[in-house]
């Protein structure tokens, strides 16, 4: 199947096989099988869950295989493949050894719509900026959607748009490296760069392919588009030299010129109008500090008033997962920031409080250095309670320096805290590793976690 022009491809009658039935491999099912296309979806896993996903999609008339892959899948004139197959997988070189094209989700999905794409990565604060980003384009002339690495899968919105048409989109995406692997046309009118750290080392070979794969998301922009970059990361700030898209900086440093600027007690504009006091800033934390001047940038590139751009940053509190706070039992707050999947996460969240704190760490390493959490952790965190598939590397890391104990899994972490935290304490799950040693995702981990402390509550 020839795809290398966007306006020409037509996917009716195609073959399609999808690999993978998660969130996002549905998605694409669906919105393939809507456009007229024969779709194969096939998962290795025989799982509970992706045994009744597949047999809701096989109603539809989606052919689906689970429990391994046949030779079935290689029938095919294209592959939409799941951002959690490796690019060095088996399946990816036998795709490509039978001559079929390879593309993300995000990638299939762009296919289908003209509306403006604003596209967020970076290794940390992605979730905040674009929830902070699409309340502020919900505004006269805008009509954002949220999608992506966030929770709903952009196939889901443009099977919707198809339907309902709707004028002044704009697509806010959070986007991870994962699914600029495949990218062929996708084009954003806005990237957005928060911060590169390391990040997914158990993936890539290195460093430098990590940051290649994000940086993927600028392929094919142009001049009429734009690149939103914090000035004041040290990978960042000389990436983008000579580009084609206009660029803009953040910075919370100001030291350099940017469309809002920052100083000891406010934000302003260019005229040097004041945006907003920053004592009247809803979201705690300097980092979010950055993460709101990225969104309030792209934001004010788009045409929206810094009037609303004010009023969400007056009132955004955050979102789930992310340092949420979960309630008090007998003193000790709960702190759920299982959104913290990386070290470079866990050193923010330890470093947004000043009491004692109960640390929860642990589940698939993705090659992180635990060793770096010291200076966030010393006089600070009374213990740390390691659980999981990364619990050994996070042992051997930090028990030499801080109180820790190795236990089985979250739950018992969550006991054995609230056995020994006192009143003033802060018990903080901050994984710094992915879920999928025990969890589905990182939503199911946190919705777990604050199960278990809503038990802890006296009756």
């Amino acid at each position: 199947m020839d795809i290398s022009n966007k306006n020409l491809i037509n996917i009716k009658d195609a073959n399609i096989t999808v690999i993978g039935l998660g969130r996002s491999g549905e998605s694409a099912a669906r919105l393939g099988k809507k456009l007229g296309a024969n779709i194969l979806i096939s998962d290795g896993s025989s799982d509970t869950g992706v045994i009744k996903h597949g047999e809701k999609l096989s109603t539809m008339g989606i052919t689906v295989e689970t429990g391994g892959h046949s030779e079935k899948i290689y029938d095919a004139d294209l592959c939409v493949i799941s951002p959690g197959i490796a690019q060095d997988a088996t399946i990816v070189n036998e795709m490509k050894a039978n001559g079929i094209p390879i593309v993300s989700e995000i990638e299939f999905a762009s296919w289908f719509t003209y509306g403006a794409i604003i596209a967020v990565t970076g290794s940390n604060g992605k979730t905040t900026s674009v929830n902070l980003l699409a309340e502020m384009c919900e505004t006269k002339g805008f009509s954002p959607a949220l999608a992506g690495n966030v929770g709903t899968a952009f196939s889901d919105i443009v099977i919707k748009d198809l339907e309902t048409m709707p004028s002044d989109r704009v697509y806010v995406l959070e986007i991870s490296s994962f699914q600029m692997e495949h990218i062929v046309h996708f084009k954003p009118f806005i990237s957005v760069f928060l911060n590169v750290t390391p990040d997914h080392l158990d993936r890539y070979s290195g460093m430098d392919a990590y940051i290649q794969a994000k940086m993927n998301m600028i392929q094919n922009q142009d001049q009429r588009d734009h690149i939103v970059y914090n000035y004041d990361d040290p990978v960042l700030n000389t990436k983008f030299d000579g580009v084609l898209p206009q660029t803009h900086g953040f910075s919370i440093l100001g030291e350099r010129e940017t469309l809002f600027t920052m100083n000891a007690t406010k934000i302003y504009d260019e005229e040097h109008a004041t945006l907003i006091h920053l004592d009247k800033l809803a979201l705690p934390g300097r980092h979010n500090l950055a993460n709101a001047l990225a969104a309030a940038t792209a934001a004010k590139i788009l045409g929206v008033p810094n009037s609303q751009i004010a009023q969400v940053m007056s009132t955004f509190v955050g979102v789930e997962h992310r340092l949420e706070r979960v309630l008090d039992v007998n003193g000790v707050t709960y702190y759920n920031d299982s959104k913290a999947t990386n070290v470079d996460a866990v050193k923010v969240a330890l470093d947004s409080f000043d009491s004692a704190i109960y640390l929860i760490l642990g589940g698939k390493d993705k090659g992180g250095k635990f060793s770096q959490l010291l200076p966030h952790a010393q006089n600070k965190v009374k213990e740390i309670l390691a659980y999981g598939q990364a619990s050994e590397k996070i042992s051997a890391a930090l028990r030499d320096a801080v109180k820790l104990e190795q236990v089985s899994s979250l739950q018992e972490a969550v006991e054995v805290c609230h056995l020994r935290a006192e009143p003033g304490d802060i018990v903080l799950l901050s994984p710094g590793c992915a879920s999928f040693d025990q969890f589905t995702n990182f939503e199911e981990r946190g919705k777990a976690f604050k199960s278990l402390v809503k038990k802890m509550v006296p009756q």
